[in-house]
């Protein structure tokens, strides 16, 4: 899946370098020649537009000249007819009338001029000019098809080249697939949680009519304890251990039930396991489950699982305090009341109780110290911190053991009784001091800071673009990269933001392809 996934990545760095870089640059020229190609649209367009106005303006001025010189005329002829008009107004009357139409003549002759000129540049905007812009659009439109054609056969050829490759992935998924052997996982499973609990041999007949001892099978399922000369286990306080699915007898002094009741009692009662927890996880290591701190999962992925796990464990808790509180309660009451019951007898129960809630405060105190690592307030797991994982993680591992060693019966089974000697010890080793003054981290190559970042939470650093700074520790799954600007600065950025360069002789280093 992984080599599958990275010749996709193969195919989006092709196609980014190949093609999508050229095609921007192409786009923004089209862009700018569309562009000038429309300016001259409406250049030719408004210089028609303005012969038409001339056109019209021309037009107007000889028509109106026209009727003024109509005018004058009529006026000239009806002085002329009129007697009674002195030859001085007649004269000029006839005057005025010979420049009106001279006006007139001057206008017509302007209004020919300008029509000839509007007629010979509608011609060469509709002929020549516009028909030269649409030309060059779709040259430009041509070019772009041609180019999409390119990419797109650029494209074929960069998948083309991971195609044999991805069938091998997807064979090698294929194959694994089938390889999947359900019956050697039900082994496992089989193998991590078998109980070594032997079945019950055949009953011994009892002969009652001869006065005579009688005699148990050790196999049989009414012998429910041990013999006493057995040596006893180390670290146990108990005097005999107990098959699964058999009832302990709370007096040493009861008689032993008929045969027929153990026998309904191993047919209904069911097996308690008290340190389930510990055989799940267990379970998980022996057929390949991820760590405890879910180290393999993204980090977004890890903060809900630890999140929900310090959920869990506080649920946990105040289950626990709920009933150390009742437990209290009742120990008042027989204190106050004693003839209502024993004050002592509560108290081992009180102390269970208490160790209980101890490993779980320890256990969320993990996951909490996990969940503030991955959430940023701890930018980094210090020495003493890895040093206190590793108390806890022996405290648990001794947690375990112990509970194992409770419910092993001798020959491997398991029982319900629950150790009492689980008390906590913290190892106290003379090297608790040996880590207060870390020594700096080795570079292991060198970045550039792609974009520039505010670090503004604790343990990052801030970067401007184009900086060159020293790697002192790679992403280790998280998003993060240390790096170390001089003696005094270090801290993390997103990897996103930086291009890494690793040294290849560095100890550590990875090659990245």
């Amino acid at each position: 899946m992984n080599d599958y996934a990275g010749q996709h990545e193969v195919v989006s760095e092709n196609m980014t370098s190949q093609i999508t870089a050229e095609l921007t640059r192409f786009v923004q020229e089209l862009k700018q020649e569309r562009k000038s190609h429309f300016h001259d649209g409406r250049k030719a367009q408004q210089n028609i537009e303005t012969f038409w106005k001339q056109l019209e303006a021309s037009k107007r001025r000889f028509e109106r000249d026209c009727k003024e010189a109509d005018r004058a005329q009529q006026y000239f002829e009806k002085m002329d007819a009129d007697i009674n008009v002195t030859k001085a107004d007649v004269e000029k009357a006839r005057q005025q009338a010979q420049t009106r139409h001279q006006m007139a003549e001057d206008s017509k002759g302007e209004y020919s001029s300008i029509l000839q000129k509007f007629n010979h540049e509608q011609r060469e905007h509709y002929h020549t000019h516009i028909p030269n812009i649409f030309q060059k659009i779709q040259e430009m439109e041509e070019r772009r098809i041609v180019r999409i054609g390119e990419c797109m056969k650029t494209y074929a050829e960069v998948d083309r080249q991971v195609i044999p490759i991805i069938g091998k992935c997807l064979d090698g998924i294929t194959k694994a697939a089938e390889s999947i052997d359900q019956k050697n996982d039900s082994q496992l499973v089989i193998e991590a949680f078998k109980s070594g609990f032997e079945p019950p041999g055949d009953i011994d007949f009892e002969d009652f009519t001869q006065p005579m001892k009688r005699t148990v099978s050790e196999s049989s399922l009414s012998n429910s304890r041990w013999d006493g000369k057995s040596e006893p286990k180390p670290g146990s306080k108990s005097k005999g251990k107990l098959w699964p699915f058999i009832k302990k007898n709370k007096s040493p002094k009861q008689q032993k039930e008929p045969l027929s009741h153990r026998f309904n009692e191993f047919m209904t009662s069911k097996p308690k396991i008290h340190c389930f927890r510990s055989l799940k996880r267990g379970l998980s290591l022996k057929l390949g489950g991820g760590p405890e701190d879910f180290s393999n999962l993204p980090p977004e992925q890890r903060r809900k699982k630890l999140q929900q796990k310090v959920d869990e464990l506080n649920k946990d808790i105040q289950k626990e305090m709920d009933q150390r509180d009742a437990l209290t309660k009742m120990k008042d009451v027989y204190i106050k009341n004693p003839q209502m019951g024993d004050a002592a007898s509560v108290d081992h129960k009180l102390a269970e109780l208490g160790q209980n809630m101890e490993k779980l405060r320890l256990e969320a105190q993990k996951f909490e110290g996990w969940l503030a690592e991955v959430e940023g307030r701890l930018p980094v797991r210090t020495e003493q911190t890895r040093r206190q994982s590793g108390m806890y993680d022996t405290q648990n591992t001794s947690a375990v053991n112990n509970c194992a060693q409770d419910r092993e019966s001798p020959d491997g089974s398991y029982t319900e009784e629950q150790s009492q000697e689980s008390e906590m010890k913290v190892p106290v080793t003379e090297f608790d001091d040996e880590f207060d003054d870390e020594e700096p981290l080795p570079t292991i190559g060198t970045c550039k800071a792609l974009y520039t970042f505010e670090g503004q939470n604790e343990g990052t650093i801030s970067v401007t673009e184009g900086e060159m700074l020293y790697v002192i520790e790679e992403d280790k799954g998280d998003g993060w990269t240390r790096i170390r600007r001089n003696e005094d600065e270090e801290g993390y950025v997103p990897t996103s933001y930086v291009e890494v360069y690793l040294d290849k002789n560095a100890k550590g280093a990875m090659t990245y392809i």
